[in-house]
C-alpha cells in the first residue's frame, strides 16, 4: 500500500536525482578544471553511490533501495550516453543542429503514428476488443503506451542472454512404471549420483515458511545415493522427483506417483468437510440447482486446468507472448469448445496476496479459522487435485497460514493429491545464501530463469504433461469400463512475468504455445475448462513507476477461459430462462467489470457440477454480471480503482 500511495513521489525523486547528477556530470566535463580535480569530484560521487547502496540495497517492497538504483541507472546511463553522443556529433559534423532538427521532426512524427497504433492495439484481444459501451467503466487518465516504442529486449539487454546454457554432459534418465530409474551419461567414466528430493505435500505449515525455511528443509532432507547400472535403482512410491548428477552436469526426472489407479478416493474429515454445513470451511447453501434433463455429456464433471501467470497484464500477454496469443486464438472452435476473454478484468489489490486470496478463497480477509484453498473444495467432491509450485513456495502457507490454529496442520495433505515443489528449491536456481528473490538470482530475477540447462518453466511443464497423461489414460480406462471417470483439477504458477523489466516473460512463449497446441489437438478441451489468467499486471519497472499506462496495466491482468461447447450451451440456455437479462453471459461479461471474485465462484460452480449453488452461479462467469458495475460494487478498493464510469467520481 505504501508503494502504491507514494509511487508518484518516489518516481519524481528519482527523476530529480537523474537530472541533478546529469547536470553535475556535464558541468564537470564542460568546466575548465584540472583533470585531477575532475577525477576527485567523480570519486566523491562514486563514494556517495556506494554509501547509499550500503544504506539500502534491499530488493523487497519493505526495503527497495536496489530497485531504485536500477531504475536510476536505467535512466541516467542512456541519457548521459545520448548527451555524450550529441556532443561528439556536434563537434564532428557541420550543420549538425539542422540534421538533428530534421531527425527530431521525423522521429516525432513516426513516434506519434506508432503511439496511435499501439493505443488502438492496447484494446485488442484474441477474438475481439474492448468496447466503449455506454454506462461501462473506462480506464482512467491518459493511457499512452510509450513502453511499446521500445524494441523487445531493450530493458534488459545488458543483463545477458535470455537463453539457458546447456549442461556440458548429456544425461538420459527415465523412470518406468515399476519405479526403476535408468540413467545413461554421455561420459561413462563419470560418477553418477541421484538426489532423492523430498515429498513436500504432507509437510506441516511450520515447515513451509517461504523465506528460506522451506528451501533449507528441502536441501536438508535430500538423500544422495550413488547410482550403478549393474543393479536396479527403485524409487520409493512417494517420490515425485529426483536430480541425476553426472560429473558437473545434472537433470531432473519427475513422475506422477502413486499412479492414479492406486490412489484412493479422498474422504475429508468431518470438521473441515466443505460439503457439510457443519464444516469450518463450509457455507450454508439454501438454494441449489441440478442440471436434470441435460444431455449425458453435460452431466459429466469437467476437468479444470488453471495456469496463473504472475504479474502479466492484458496488454503484456500480447506484447511478450505473441506465439501463445496466436495459438490461443485457434482454440476457439464452436461446436467443440469456446474461448472468451475478459477485457475489463480488474485486480483487487496491489500484489499477489489479495488477488489470489480473492480467487482461491473468495474473500481477502478470511472470515473463518483454518481457511482452505479452492483445491480442497475440489478434492472434497471427488476430484484429483495437483499443484505445481514453481518458485519454492507454498501459497497456502504464505497467505493463509497465519489463520490456522496450529502450525502443525498440513494444508497440502488436506487439499492435494499431488504436489511438485522440491525441484524449484535447488540452489542452482533458488540461492541458498543472500536474498533468494533478488534482481539477478532467483524467481524474480531480470535474467533468464534457468535450472540444469533448461528454463525453469520447462520442468514445470514436464510434470504438467505427465499429470495430464496419467489422468487421461485413467479416464479412458474408466470410460471403457463404463465407470464414472475421476475428474481432475490442476493449478500451477509461472513467475516469468514477475520482474522489473518485463522482458523475461518472452522466454515462456514457446513452451506455453506448445502446451496450448497440445491441449487443442488432444481433444481434452471437450471436457476440460482451461483458464489462463494473471493475478495483476506488472507492479515494478519504468512503465509502472512513471506512466499512467503502467498503472492501468497493473490493474488489468490477463484472463482467458476455454469452456466445452456443452457447458457453453447450458450457460446460454440457463441465462435465457432464469437470468435477469436475455443476453449471452459470455459476451456480456467480456465487456463488463470483472475480478477474481467471479473467478472464485466459477471454480465453485465447476467443482459442484452438475449440482451447483444458485448464489455461486449468479456470481460466476457463467451468469451475466450486472451492467455498469462500479469498483465498489465489484469489491475493488478506491485506492486501486483504475476503471471508472465516465462522469462518476
Amino acid at each position: 500500500m505504501f508503494i502504491n500511495n507514494h509511487l508518484g513521489i518516489i518516481g519524481a525523486e528519482i527523476i530529480v536525482s537523474v537530472i541533478s547528477l546529469t547536470i553535475v556530470t556535464v558541468m564537470l566535463y564542460a568546466s575548465r578544471m584540472r583533470s585531477n580535480t575532475r577525477r576527485g569530484a567523480l570519486l566523491v560521487i562514486a563514494c556517495l553511490f556506494a554509501a547509499l547502496y550500503c544504506y539500502d540495497h534491499g530488493e523487497r517492497f519493505e526495503h527497495h533501495g536496489f530497485y531504485n538504483l536500477l531504475v536510476f541507472l536505467a535512466i541516467f546511463v542512456p541519457l548521459n550516453l545520448a548527451i555524450a553522443l550529441f556532443y561528439v556529433l556536434w563537434c564532428k559534423i557541420d550543420n549538425f543542429l539542422a540534421y538533428f532538427a530534421v531527425f527530431l521532426v521525423v522521429g516525432g512524427i513516426s513516434a506519434c503514428a506508432s503511439l496511435v497504433h499501439y493505443r488502438r492495439v492496447f484494446d485488442q484481444g484474441t477474438l475481439g476488443a474492448l468496447q466503449y459501451n455506454l454506462g461501462e467503466c473506462e480506464w482512467t487518465g491518459r493511457n499512452i503506451p510509450f513502453v511499446d516504442l521500445l524494441p523487445a529486449g531493450a530493458q534488459n539487454f545488458w543483463a545477458g542472454s535470455m537463453y539457458c546454457r546447456p549442461e556440458s554432459q548429456k544425461i538420459k534418465a527415465t523412470v518406468d512404471g515399476d519405479g526403476v530409474l535408468r540413467v545413461a551419461c554421455e561420459s561413462e567414466d563419470k560418477d553418477v549420483f541421484v538426489d532423492i528430493l523430498p515429498e513436500t505435500r504432507e509437510w506441516p505449515l511450520k515447515d513451509k515458511e517461504m523465506w528460506h525455511k522451506l528451501h533449507s528443509l528441502v536441501l536438508k532432507r535430500v538423500v544422495r545415493l550413488p547410482y550403478s547400472s549393474s543393479r536396479p535403482f527403485v524409487l520409493n512410491e512417494t517420490t515425485q522427483a529426483v536430480v541425476v548428477r553426472c560429473g558437473s552436469s545434472s537433470t531432473i526426472v519427475t513422475r506422477v506417483s502413486p499412479p492414479l489407479a492406486k490412489l484412493p478416493v479422498y474422504v475429508p474429515p468431518s470438521d473441515s468437510d466443505t460439503r457439510s454445513s457443519s464444516g469450518s470451511n463450509s457455507t450454508q447453501r439454501p438454494a441449489r440447482f441440478i442440471a436434470f434433463g441435460a444431455p449425458q455429456m453435460q452431466l459429466q464433471r469437467p476437468n479444470v486446468i488453471y495456469l496463473m501467470l504472475d504479474a502479466v497484464s492484458h496488454r503484456q500477454f500480447y506484447r511478450r507472448l505473441p506465439k501463445s496469443a496466436q495459438v490461443l486464438k485457434t482454440i476457439h472452435r464452436p461446436g467443440s469448445q469456446r474461448l472468451f476473454e475478459l477485457y475489463r478484468y480488474h485486480s483487487v489489490g496491489f500484489s499477489t496476496d489479495n488477488n489470489t486470496k480473492a480467487a482461491y478463497l473468495g474473500e481477502i480477509y478470511p472470515s473463518r479459522p483454518n481457511p482452505l484453498p479452492i483445491w480442497a473444495y475440489y478434492r472434497d467432491r471427488g476430484y484429483v487435485t495437483a499443484r505445481i509450485e514453481g518458485n519454492c513456495d507454498d501459497w497456502a502457507r504464505e497467505l493463509v497460514g497465519k489463520n490456522f490454529e496450529s502450525q502443525d496442520y498440513s494444508i497440502g495433505n488436506r487439499s492435494l493429491d499431488y504436489e511438485l515443489a522440491s525441484p524449484f528449491c535447488m540452489p542452482e536456481y533458488y540461492p541458498d545464501v543472500g536474498n533468494a528473490y533478488g534482481n539477478f538470482k532467483g524467481p524474480y530475477s531480470i535474467i533468464a530463469h534457468c535450472l540444469y540447462g533448461r528454463y525453469v518453466h520447462d520442468w514445470a511443464f514436464d510434470y504438467l504433461y505427465q499429470l495430464r497423461r496419467e489422468f487421461r489414460e485413467n479416464r479412458a480406462k474408466q470410460l471403457a469400463s463404463q465407470k464414472d471417470p475421476r475428474p481432475y483439477m490442476i493449478t500451477t504458477t509461472f513467475l516469468e512475468g514477475h520482474e522489473g523489466t518485463g522482458e523475461v516473460l518472452r522466454t515462456l512463449d514457446d513452451s506455453l504455445a506448445t502446451f496450448l497446441e497440445s491441449m487443442r489437438d488432444s481433444g481434452e478441451l471437450n471436457d476440460t475448462v482451461l483458464i489462463v489468467a494473471a493475478d495483476h499486471g506488472l507492479h515494478m519497472g519504468l512503465n509502472f513507476a512513471f506512466l499512467q499506462n503502467g498503472r492501468i496495466e497493473h490493474q488489468n491482468p490477463f484472463f482467458a477461459m476455454s469452456v466445452p461447447e456443452w457447458l457453453h450451451e447450458f450457460s446460454e440456455k440457463y441465462q435465457a430462462e432464469k437470468g435477469s437479462e436475455r443476453v449471452s453471459p459470455f459476451v456480456a461479461n467480456e465487456q463488463r467489470l470483472m475480478t477474481a471474485f467471479e473467478t472464485h465462484h466459477t471454480f465453485r460452480v465447476l467443482a459442484d457440477w452438475p449440482e451447483f449453488e444458485m448464489d455461486s452461479w449468479r456470481r460466476s462467469l457463467f451468469a451475466a454480471q450486472k451492467a455498469g458495475r462500479t469498483c465498489e460494487e465489484a469489491g475493488i478498493g478506491a485506492g486501486y480503482c483504475m476503471c471508472k464510469i465516465p462522469g462518476s467520481r
